[in-house]
């Protein structure tokens, strides 16, 4: 599992991406988002998430907030 935070949403087209711990950004879809609605999410809100390989690069899967406590 990595870390990160979320760096930019594109609601409009249902994407946005992530910025890990490592600096890297890395692309997430809409339905690589779990236990919340894409919707429901927010720019610089703290995630954890896997990463596998596509066509176009490294993407994020089960991409999940981190709640705060």
């Amino acid at each position: 599992m990595h870390n990160g935070k979320i760096k930019k949403l594109v609601r409009e087209r249902g994407f946005g991406f992530i910025s890990d711990t490592d600096g890297r950004e890395v692309f997430f879809h809409r339905s690589s988002v779990v236990d919340t609605q894409f919707d429901a999410l927010n720019e610089e809100q703290d995630v954890e998430f896997d990463i596998e390989k596509s066509e176009k690069g490294p993407r994020a899967i089960n991409v999940r907030v981190v709640k705060q406590q």
